[in-house]
């Protein structure tokens, strides 16, 4: 059985290190899919996914992003990756943030990976809070809102960030009430 957990490092080091679109589609099999759920964004196939990468994502990052891994579940066929991306919004990031603008923000964003692999990546199926992001690069106000930002990312990194903070917002009710 191949080193799955391998491949996707590898994968993953030629997305946010190397900033590398080929490189990146190297560790891909001949038929890959790639859905940015939040965004609705990502390709069907190689060229599209290719294109994606080069003009979209992993040529686009920001030079300070880090990843922080914070567990791994590996099966016979998939790898689940919980992590945290780290960046500077310093540039346009079109893969979470279509048509934002560059805030200047310090992120950090908890992301889950799906990555099923068969010796290459197949396919991944990326997920994260758009409402955190948004939150995080200023376009959200959560005095209005029931949503969180970056206390999502740091009780993952050192569980000490209070729970539960949303409820006093309400006065121990759930939801606006009759």
């Amino acid at each position: 059985m191949d080193d799955l957990g391998a491949v996707f490092d590898e994968h993953v080091r030629a997305e946010f290190e190397a900033h590398d679109a080929s490189a990146t589609m190297a560790t891909m099999s001949a038929q890959p899919h790639l859905y940015h759920l939040p965004t609705m964004l990502g390709g069907n196939d190689r060229d599209e996914i290719f294109r994606f990468y080069r003009d979209h994502f992993v040529t686009k990052w920001p030079k300070d992003t880090l990843v922080h891994r914070i567990s791994r579940t590996i099966g016979s066929r998939q790898i689940v990756d919980e992590l945290v991306m780290e960046f500077t919004h310093d540039s346009p990031i079109d893969a979470l943030l279509p048509g934002a603008a560059p805030s200047g923000k310090h992120v950090l964003l908890p992301v889950v990976v799906v990555g099923f692999c068969d010796g290459k990546v197949a396919y991944e199926h990326i997920y994260w809070d758009q409402a955190c992001l948004l939150e995080q690069v200023g376009l959200l106000d959560r005095a209005a809102l029931p949503i969180t930002g970056v206390e999502q990312a740091l009780n993952l990194i050192d569980g000490t960030y209070a729970t539960n903070t949303l409820l006093a917002r309400c006065d121990g009710t759930v939801g606006p009430g009759p």
